[in-house]
């Protein structure tokens, strides 16, 4: 038996790398402080990616947030797990995983798209929403990514599951939960409104 193994790129491509500090809008950590304050207002159990779980937003560390787990469930194998930890966010329910973001201010897209396809390559029939989150310049940038033949030739294309949500829409509606103090009421797919899908040459998502 073939142990899987899971490698993600950590080579920037030059277009991307060139994106940093021309970036506008909210940083890394504040997006992914911005989805788990959410989560967990919504009573969710959360996920930080381990190496980030020291940052700090708004004087609180991520792994402090309200709702964060230590440990993932048990239920995946060992090369699943390792796929999962280091995305950067997930919302949980009980065993259950809810949603998971990617968040790619100025790294690399492919690479935050091939992360949630090992995942959905080792668990096929994982029912999850994946969001990949980024500044709206890099919009364009996520529907080239996601019509690689190496995520869209495969029996569940990627971009069937996987959407791209803007920092300018997350910001909008968190801003507007926060202020009237709605997030006990919402449930996760109301993500459906500000996720934007790419649609194939015959028009579907």
């Amino acid at each position: 038996m073939i142990a899987a193994s899971v490698t993600v790129p950590e080579v920037e491509r030059a277009d991307e790398v060139a994106l940093a500090g021309e970036v506008k809008g909210p940083a890394h950590t504040e997006i992914q402080w911005r989805l788990l304050t959410l989560g967990s207002a919504m009573g969710l159990d959360l996920w930080v990616a381990r190496n980030d779980r020291s940052k700090v937003w708004q004087g609180e560390p991520l792994g402090g947030i309200r709702g964060m787990i230590e440990e993932l469930p048990t239920q995946f194998n060992e090369a699943t797990n390792r796929t999962i930890e280091l995305i950067d966010v997930l919302w949980l329910k009980g065993n259950s995983i809810v949603a998971a973001f990617e968040v790619e201010h100025t790294s690399s897209i492919f690479s935050g798209l091939l992360r949630m396809s090992d995942l959905l390559a080792l668990q096929p029939n994982l029912e999850i929403k994946l969001y990949l989150v980024g500044p709206d310049e890099r919009r364009d940038k996520f529907f080239q990514e996601i019509k690689r033949p190496t995520f869209a030739i495969r029996e569940k294309p990627l971009h069937t599951t996987c959407g791209f949500v803007p920092y300018s829409k997350l910001c909008e509606y968190v801003d507007q939960i926060t202020r009237l103090d709605l997030g006990g009421s919402l449930q996760p797919k109301f993500l459906d409104k500000i996720t934007e899908y790419f649609e194939d040459d015959e028009g579907r998502a």
